[in-house]
């Protein structure tokens, strides 16, 4: 008998090579690189067996195509970071920190599309039957007909979704534990997880169904096995949330049928998760208006407008390097803010140390952030307090200009709507600014913003 070959594969970038090594040299991580057969995986037979291939069509992209159907789960909040709705024959990778409340958030959805008469199978492999309708009577749920099953082999959970009527939406809670004997590895290997999420990909294609794949995170809170896996599924979505924080942030990172930029935000309350259909209110409750150190930033999420505080700390130094730490937003866009506040309007921060946060635990990623931030800045070290009833949004470029930004309407109705009446923004472009109730002022360059917040301390101090 021939000796069976094999190969090594890395379970962070999926690169093959023909012997181990320490460190892959495709992505570079250390320790990550397994042995496996090279016959072995779902459809390795088919492989081996070579037949001659067939004719297949080819159209044009000129062709018309019918909009993708859409499954709406009942909770707008997770059908909004969806596009719309889960859409049927596509598979979802859900991932997040342990105890974070992604099981309580797929019984939520499974429940509401079971009591509209569709068929949902969710498929523990961590947990008991009995553990799964524990968490059912807690939210008040245990009279939705949802299937459950407690199983790791990944046969026979197809046999069993393929017997009876194909069920709307199949949930694996969660794919680290699933096994398939099409190869030969021990459960929770990055062949198996590749395999077992292979399977299940190809039975969703095939019929139709829709199948949500839960997924362990590492911890620097990537998800844990082959990165491979995230390629082969149709949305990677990420559940967020900060350990201080009743709230949880559902956001997209990969999404072939809708946006990548939307959130959805729930709050963790006694009978699960709640949607939050304001966000702004929520991550503006406590706000001490009138502190210095502390701007309200009008930003968007995908088509959401949210208001967020910007806080900043500015304390003079006994280092010879100052501190900086952000909390919340990017360290290196904090360094650019205060490299221009320095050079172009002789704010001097070089002997302080800097801290900044985004209240509420919420995570900024647009430029639009970089005026709220300024003024943070210059308010915390000047002691003046930025008005109470102002927000502030602009990109600022290494010239100290204020650059526009998307969405101005957006973001200033959303301000009046919360009880703001002035803004500090950008010059208008092709969006006007004369949004009923807002006074927006434009600046072109951010020394005027240290202008105007300068002005306020000294009236403070003559006071």
């Amino acid at each position: 008998m021939s000796r069976a070959r094999s190969s090594f594969v890395c379970q962070n970038c999926g690169a093959v090579t023909q012997r181990w090594q320490g460190k892959c040299d495709s992505c570079g991580e250390w320790n990550t690189i397994v042995e496996e057969a090279t016959a072995s995986g779902v459809g390795a037979a088919a492989a081996r067996s070579a037949r001659k291939g067939r004719l297949i069509a080819l159209e044009r992209l000129s062709g018309a195509s019918a909009p993708a159907p859409r499954l709406t789960t009942g909770l707008a909040e997770l059908d909004r970071v969806a596009g719309g709705g889960l859409v049927p024959g596509s598979v979802v990778l859900l991932g997040g920190e342990p105890g974070i409340g992604k099981s309580t958030l797929l019984i939520q959805a499974c429940a509401a599309l079971a009591q509209r008469g569709e068929r949902v199978v969710y498929v523990s492999g961590e947990e008991a039957v009995d553990q799964v309708r524990l968490r059912a009577a807690r939210l008040g749920l245990t009279a939705a007909p949802v299937e459950l099953a407690a199983e790791t082999s990944v046969s026979d959970i197809v046999a069993t979704l393929q017997a009876g009527r194909r069920p709307a939406l199949a949930v694996i809670d969660s794919i680290q534990t699933m096994w398939t004997d099409a190869v030969e590895s021990t459960p929770g290997t990055v062949t198996q997880v590749r395999a077992s999420a292979q399977a299940l990909i190809r039975y969703a294609k095939t019929t139709g169904a829709c199948v949500i794949l839960v997924g362990h995170v590492t911890k620097d809170g990537q998800i844990a096995g082959p990165r491979v896996v995230e390629h082969m599924v149709d949305a990677v979505v990420n559940f967020e949330a900060d350990g201080g924080h009743h709230f949880r942030i559902l956001r997209a990172s990969k999404n072939r049928f809708g946006p990548t930029d939307e959130i959805g935000v729930f709050e963790m309350t006694g009978a699960g998760l709640a949607e939050v259909t304001n966000p702004s209110a929520l991550f503006l409750s406590g706000r001490e208006a009138g502190a210095p150190g502390a701007a309200v930033l009008a930003s968007m999420e995908g088509t959401r407008p949210l208001l967020v505080e910007v806080q900043a700390l500015c304390a003079p130094s006994a280092l010879g390097m100052p501190r900086r730490s952000v909390v919340g937003w990017d360290a290196n866009r904090l360094a650019m803010v205060i490299a221009v506040l320095e050079t172009h309007a002789g704010v001097r921060l070089g002997q302080h140390d800097v801290y900044l946060s985004v209240a509420g635990g919420m995570r900024i990623v647009e430029p639009a952030a970089d005026l709220a931030a300024a003024a943070a800045l210059v308010s915390s070290l000047t002691g003046a307090a930025p008005p109470a009833d102002c927000v502030y949004f602009g990109e600022i470029g290494l010239s100290g200009a204020v650059r526009q930004v998307p969405h101005a309407g957006l973001r200033l109705k959303e301000a009046a709507k919360l009880g703001f009446s002035a803004a500090v923004c950008p010059p208008a472009g092709r969006e006007p600014l004369d949004v009923a109730g807002v006074a927006a002022r434009s600046i072109a360059q951010i020394a005027e913003l240290v202008a105007d917040i300068a002005a306020r301390a000294q009236a403070r101090r003559g006071r």
